[in-house]
């Protein structure tokens, strides 16, 4: 999975950044301005999930 984090930046400033937290992962999710709109936690299989869904709607 995602070892060290990775952020996604969005064409309008926006981010998404992946963080490991023990055996989990936090997702936040900050606009443009920076400022935190939220924070998910998931386990692997959920983030693993996720992913997969994202891709089935744009793959990159």
């Amino acid at each position: 999975m995602i070892n060290g984090g990775r952020t996604i930046h969005t064409a309008d400033g926006s981010s998404v950044s992946i963080t490991p937290v023990g055996l989990e992962y936090d997702l936040h999710t900050r606009n443009a301005k920076g400022e935190t709109i939220a924070t998910v936690r998931m386990n692997s299989d959920d983030l693993s999930a996720l992913i997969s869904e994202a891709e089935e709607l744009q793959p990159w």
